[in-house]
């Protein structure tokens, strides 16, 4: 007796006997049935290769019908499961009492603690709903969501995660000293002096009205160094310009320490707390390349 089947688990065989065993009907009888089974269903799904329902080692055959079959769910991609943030919170260089006297530990807990780590929360809620815009970098979120001055939701607690990441690093302890040789003398040349151009930053602070902050920027299309200031959460990133240094301008950054006068937080800043640290990573971008100046031939362990 001889068969033939189109089954990839059980393949043509035959016997040279006349004879038929019992053992042999039966494995005939179940590959037929598999067979069958087989062709209906790739019938009825369309699908180019066979699919393993049943085995032949004593296993029975489904008991459904043919034409009402379960959906396969094996190999459905699934979102990953307790995923408790995409962004972590970055502490700042120092402890939260290196700044004191100027700037106390009770306005690091609070500033830091609490507005910073909630921008962060909030963030990582929007983006766990989101994930078109999982996996970027925070520059690359900033610019996708400002979509082109039309912010979507994301923007605004994305902005302030790098605000407040850079504000931290425009300070340090024992800070107020003077810019490096290179920028001093690119600051002297857009500025007139660095008098003149601080005269100018504090001034910036002083009239932004509400919420914002005051930045030294490289404009890269012009070369040149300007101060910048921005409402809310705006960041010069939108515009392609670098940022070099901040001042965050928002009342809870000063009220603490300061009350109502900006005036005294912004020249406490510039004198004790500014940082021009010559081995920040902002100042060595490989990108800032200034019409006397290339920051990168620069010595930056120059003290």
């Amino acid at each position: 007796m001889s068969w033939s089947c189109s089954n990839y688990l059980c393949l043509s065989s035959s016997t040279s006997s006349s004879v038929v065993t019992s053992t042999e009907l039966t494995r005939f009888s179940r590959c037929k049935l598999s067979c069958e089974y087989e062709e209906q269903r790739r019938k009825h799904h369309d699908l180019k290769r066979p699919v393993n329902i049943f085995a032949y080692n004593g296993l029975k055959s489904p008991s459904y019908k043919l034409d009402k079959l379960p959906k396969r769910k094996d190999h459905v991609l699934k979102k990953p499961k307790n995923i408790s943030a995409y962004y972590s919170l970055k502490p700042p260089s120092y402890k939260l009492d290196a700044l004191e006297p100027y700037m106390s530990k009770r306005t690091l807990e609070v500033h830091w603690g609490k507005h910073h780590r909630g921008y962060v929360e909030i963030l990582n809620k929007y983006l766990s709903k989101n994930d078109v815009l999982y996996g970027y970098t925070m520059d690359e979120l900033i610019r996708v969501t400002y979509n082109s001055g039309n912010p979507l939701p994301e923007f605004n607690v994305a902005a302030q995660v790098w605000n407040h990441d850079f504000f931290w690093e425009s300070m340090q302890p024992g800070g107020g000293n003077l810019p490096i040789l290179g920028l001093m003398e690119q600051i002297e040349k857009d500025f007139g002096s660095f008098a003149e151009f601080r005269q100018e930053f504090i001034e910036s602070a002083l009239t932004l009205f509400g919420s914002g902050w005051v930045w030294l920027v490289l404009k890269r299309n012009e070369q040149r160094l300007a101060i910048a200031t921005t409402t809310n959460a705006v960041t010069p990133l939108v515009w392609d310009d670098i940022p070099l240094l901040s001042l965050d301008m928002w009342e809870h950054a000063y009220y603490l320490d300061y009350k109502n006068d900006r005036a005294r937080y912004a020249n406490v800043f510039m004198d004790h707390l500014v940082s021009w640290n010559a081995e920040n990573p902002r100042f060595l971008l490989p990108n800032i390349s200034l019409l006397s100046l290339s920051l990168l031939d620069v010595d930056f362990r120059h003290e």
